[in-house]
């Protein structure tokens, strides 16, 4: 790899990385588990950047490769991956680690994440990475009416899950 190149991917990498750590804290509760998927994560983006053709943006390019590894090394932890929950509420709650955002609304909001499918956390965190329903589409290879009705239904289970009693997020 080239100067350049190096540094052109750590420009990416470096800017990618709020949306790499929730995307790892989503995938993993454990902050061991956490650490470690965010080496394997930053290690394959690394092994992979000499390949990118430049067909898709770099960032697009870049959270394929990162949803991938995650989906990976979750399924070979064999880790229980549940099915199914986003509101203006939640929106508000998904802060890089580094912002003042209250923990335990943040820890609330992760928790709730915790409980969707691998395809549907993907897909919020897509969301809340603020990527358009084709970005959303082009880099988990469903179609945007599907990425539609999938957020769709996310919303409505994550607000019906952040309002019961004891979620304490209620306003």
């Amino acid at each position: 790899m080239t100067a350049a190149q190096e540094t052109e991917f750590l420009g990416h990498y470096n800017r990618s990385r709020p949306f790499l750590y929730r995307l790892c804290r989503v995938h993993c509760p454990d902050p061991d588990d956490r650490q470690d998927l965010f080496g394997e994560i930053t290690y394959q983006l690394w092994k992979a950047y000499p390949g990118f053709r430049g067909e898709a943006s770099l960032s697009t390019w870049m959270y394929r490769i990162a949803l991938n590894t995650a989906l990976t090394y979750v399924r070979k932890r064999g880790r229980a991956l549940r099915p199914e929950p986003l509101s203006e509420q939640v929106l508000g709650l998904a802060a890089p680690p580094d912002s003042s955002a209250d923990e335990e609304l943040v820890g609330l909001l992760y928790r709730a994440i915790d409980g969707l499918s691998p395809v549907d956390k993907a897909i919020t965190l897509l969301y809340l990475e603020e990527q358009s329903y084709e970005q959303i589409a082009d880099i988990t290879g469903l179609t945007v009416s599907n990425v539609s009705v999938r957020l769709v239904r996310v919303r409505k289970r994550l607000e019906k899950q952040l309002n019961e009693p004891g979620a304490h997020l209620q306003q």
